[in-house]
């Protein structure tokens, strides 16, 4: 296992200042190597952006690798919470890995705001715990029905990763495309760790679809992209914002050009009319990673820079009736504070929490893409 610790001390900045209270401790959770390393990188370099101290109270980020396996990451949870001692978890980074991280986070009273979809939906007594930052499989589904229909594409095929993910993925675009008269013609699957796709592919093609909706996320979304390319597949691609990064971009090549998608606006923060109530939101995300890191926003660095959002305007809520050390006390805290965030504008969108929905934004939060020659473009 594999961690980056980082540790701020404001007492020292703070000379004559009476000695510090103890820190707010903030464990994370990501994949930064294994199959889904191209979503964990962009999330560890946007959570070192994050402020080390919120509301004058000083804040120790402890980020731990769970190399994209889910035992790993119940592992890592439970040594954050046991040794480390923290707050709140921020991660992890697969829905598989979150989906295992719940029962621990819901054992110890431990609020986590994963970094994957749809993940504290509905919310139970398991899940209350859990908040998501990026959009719901849901709302990203229906951004493609909607796309689809507007095309006049009627037979589809879906070939997604035979997990959570792609599980997920299906019931809500399924469901969506049933209700407006889409017909799916074939369904296949295939694992994050596969070489070869080509079996699947043929059969997509012999069904002969209209258009393929791909659903996998990081790199390996882009094995299937090709395989329908190379077997003579002409219709139009889709895919989820599971791929919304650079490093799919610098992968799938050529092969991506033409290539629709629903991501976070903040992937084309520059694009967004002015008009746009997280524009500035998105353009301040935006700035501070370009600035920090010289190149592009993906989906994943906007998922993880809402988590740090959603942190930065509960935790001085939550200070104001528990405090750093009282564990417990500042747990339940923060969980109600996140839970009573309502119209907060982040880059993936505008956040309404409630008792009922714990589940990404509400609103604003799709835009419709296009890659064009390795690069972003706003569909109107």
């Amino acid at each position: 296992m594999k961690a980056w610790k980082t540790a701020v001390l404001a007492a020292a900045l703070l000379g004559a200042a009476p000695a510090a209270m103890a820190d707010v401790r903030v464990g994370v959770i990501l994949s930064m190597t294994g199959p889904a390393a191209s979503l964990g990188i962009p999330e560890r370099k946007t959570i070192e952006l994050f402020p080390k101290t919120i509301a004058g109270q000083a804040i120790h980020y402890t980020i731990l690798d769970d190399s994209t396996d889910p035992t790993a990451a119940v592992k890592d949870a439970r040594e954050l919470i046991a040794k480390d001692h923290v707050d709140v978890i921020l991660g992890p980074s697969i829905t598989p890995n979150a989906l295992a991280v719940t029962d621990v986070a819901a054992h110890y009273k431990v609020p986590d705001i994963a970094i994957v979809p749809s993940i504290a939906q509905p919310v139970t007594a398991k899940t209350r715990w859990m908040f998501s930052t990026p959009q719901s499989n849901g709302m990203m589904a229906h951004a493609v029905v909607g796309n689809m229909l507007a095309h006049g594409y009627k037979r589809v095929a879906f070939i997604g990763f035979n997990d959570a993910y792609g599980e997920g993925w299906w019931k809500a675009f399924s469901a969506d495309a049933a209700r407006n008269g889409i017909r799916i013609v074939d369904r296949e699957a295939f694992a994050r760790t596969a070489t070869s796709v080509t079996g699947q592919a043929l059969h997509i093609v012999g069904a002969k679809p209209q258009a393929v909706l791909i659903v996998a996320s990081g790199t390996p979304a882009a094995l299937p992209e090709r395989a329908l390319k190379q077997v003579g597949f002409q219709g139009q691609l889709y895919q989820t914002h599971g791929v919304a990064n650079p490093d799919f971009l610098r992968v799938c090549g050529s092969d991506c050009d033409g290539t629709l998608l629903p991501a976070s606006p903040a992937l084309v923060a520059a694009q967004l009319p002015a008009s746009s109530p997280i524009k500035a939101a998105a353009m301040r995300m935006s700035s501070a990673y370009q600035k920090a890191y010289g190149n592009t926003v993906s989906q994943f660095s906007a998922n993880a820079w809402d988590s740090g959002v959603l942190l930065e305007h509960a935790l001085p809520i939550a200070l104001r009736s528990a405090r750093p050390g009282d564990t417990a006390a500042l747990r339940s805290a923060l969980r109600d504070a996140i839970e009573g965030l309502h119209g907060l504008p982040a880059p993936d969108g505008i956040y309404d929490f409630s008792p009922t929905n714990h589940n990404g934004p509400s609103t604003n939060a799709v835009a419709m893409l296009r890659i064009e020659h390795g690069a972003w473009q706003l569909v109107p």
